[in-house]
């Protein structure tokens, strides 16, 4: 019987973990270094498309492909130099594949509707949007989701798959936006006077544009006022402006020139009954 050699043994063992160490220490070695050099292409990548006349919404998108393209040749080389099969390794990452898809089905969506609102592009960077029936100006357009900054400043983070699969309205698409206000006036004042005023007002205003003239009609006979629909024209960025100024001159004008701005009440009969 072939006697037991220890010492042969013990330097088998040592050599083949000198071996595997610097095997590990070469991979960790690449994983560290692609990585660092991934984020500094990324960052390099962002740099020089913001200086492109690439579509500011698209910058972030692609500079992010980049980098997960990228992270996955990195992931591959590292695979490759630990001496794990690729076709073992492709065949589980497939089957992992499948499972984690179909747990991470909302993310998946979230991806889909992202690359659907870069593509067809609904709004911009800086665009006032009502989206998921929340409004606010767009910030960021991730591969994820949608960044919006509400009028009082409050960040708005929505899934993208929720953006996509609702209506989308885009408040500074076009130049001009019309800005409906109503004005109620009361049943015993002179309704053409009151028109005549409100006029003047708006034409007095240089950010309301005479083209498309503005539009002032009575909207309808309400409860307890005769209402008339006020709508100036204006560019998006006037938008908040116009409606808060027109709204104060247009009352003040209105009382100066004896209308009646109502307040709603109601007429009660009493009846004396036997």
């Amino acid at each position: 019987m072939e006697e037991f050699d220890l010492a042969s043994l013990l330097q088998s063992l040592a050599e083949l973990l000198v071996e595997k160490s610097l095997t590990l220490a070469g991979a960790l070695v690449v994983l560290v270094l692609g990585l660092t050099a991934i984020r500094m292409i990324r960052s390099w990548v962002t740099r020089t498309l913001q200086r492109s006349t690439l579509d500011e919404t698209l910058i972030p998108f692609t500079a992010s492909l980049v980098y997960y393209v990228l992270l996955a040749f990195v992931l591959i080389a590292v695979i490759t130099m630990l001496g794990i099969p690729t076709t073992s390794f492709v065949a589980a990452l497939g089957a992992a594949g499948l499972a984690i898809g179909l747990a991470l089905q909302g993310t998946l969506s979230n991806f889909a509707g992202g690359v659907m609102l870069l593509v067809f592009r609904p709004f911009r960077i800086g665009d006032y949007v009502e989206a998921g029936s929340v409004e606010g100006k767009v910030v960021e357009i991730g591969v994820f989701s949608t960044i919006l900054n509400s009028l009082d400043n409050v960040r708005i983070v929505l899934p993208n798959s929720t953006v996509w699969g609702h209506t989308i309205k885009n408040y500074t698409a076009n130049d001009l936006r019309r800005n409906d206000i109503t004005i109620g006036i009361s049943y015993g004042d002179d309704i053409q006077q009151a028109k005549t005023v409100i006029r003047q007002v708006l034409e007095e205003d240089d950010r309301v544009v005479t083209e498309p003239a503005p539009l002032v009609a009575v909207q309808e006979l309400g409860d307890s006022s005769v209402n008339i629909l006020v709508g100036p024209w204006c560019t998006p960025d006037d938008y908040w402006a116009v409606r808060f100024d027109t709204i104060e001159k247009i009352k003040v004008r209105l009382e100066s020139n004896g209308c009646t701005i109502p307040f709603p009440q109601r007429d009660v009969h009493l009846f004396e009954t036997n």
